[in-house]
């Protein structure tokens, strides 16, 4: 009897240390004793869906800092070139996950808000303040660098008059484009061109309007 058992122990002996050497000792992901074993969630940690500037997560959020000047023309009936100083300050999150898989265009749609204010020079010392949403669509390019687009359209206040605008109360128009160059994980350099166009579409005369074209620099954070 003894040696009997002792030849049933040898053997359930060498089958656990089969399975351990094998890798299948343990518990099962369907095992019905503890229920199923959570999956291992495989998405890379950060800002990144696939590796650097493989396209943002659509967790992510964005904080930027930026200032600059425009130098101004007269076009659209504008009569005056309007030079101004600016500083900007806004919030973007990412709208959705990447889109364009497989084809140049690749990338994330981003919903921005930002609040800018700064003042004329030339012609005559002024101010202008604005709060406009944006649109912007960030290129997946593989690498550090991550080119974008937008365009927004918002509120200003100004006391810019005439002859080209006419009272405090106006709108803006925008398109803007730029890149982000990431000197961090999750801290960017940001350049940008755009055209800054403001009128108030007619509510009092005149309405000539102000336009320039505007460059800026400064950094985002991603997070």
């Amino acid at each position: 009897m003894k040696k009997s058992q002792s030849v049933i122990a040898v053997i359930i002996g060498s089958a656990v240390a089969t399975s351990v050497e094998g890798g299948t000792f343990g518990l099962s992901s369907t095992d019905s004793t503890f229920g199923p074993v959570p999956a291992i969630d495989s998405r890379p940690a950060g800002l990144w869906q696939n590796g650097i500037g493989e396209g943002f997560l659509p967790t992510v959020q964005t904080i930027s800092l930026e200032v600059g000047a425009t130098a101004g023309f007269a076009a659209l009936g504008g009569r005056q070139e309007h030079d101004l100083g600016l500083a900007s300050l806004s919030y973007g999150h990412m709208w959705g996950s990447v889109v364009g898989e497989g084809h140049w265009y690749r990338g994330n749609w981003e919903v921005r808000g930002e609040l800018f204010g700064g003042g004329q020079f030339s012609p005559t010392s002024d101010s202008l303040i604005g709060l406009t949403p944006h649109l912007r669509y960030n290129f997946a390019t593989g690498t550090r660098w991550v080119p974008f687009a937008d365009i927004g359209a918002g509120l200003s206040a100004t006391s810019i008059g005439p002859p080209d605008l006419s009272g405090t109360f106006e709108f803006n128009l925008q398109a803007n484009t730029g890149v982000h160059w990431f000197v961090r994980d999750k801290l960017a350099l940001t350049l940008e061109v755009g055209y800054l166009h403001v009128s108030c579409a007619g509510i009092h005369d005149p309405n000539l309007g102000l336009n320039c074209v505007k460059g800026m620099a400064g950094v985002t954070w991603f997070f």
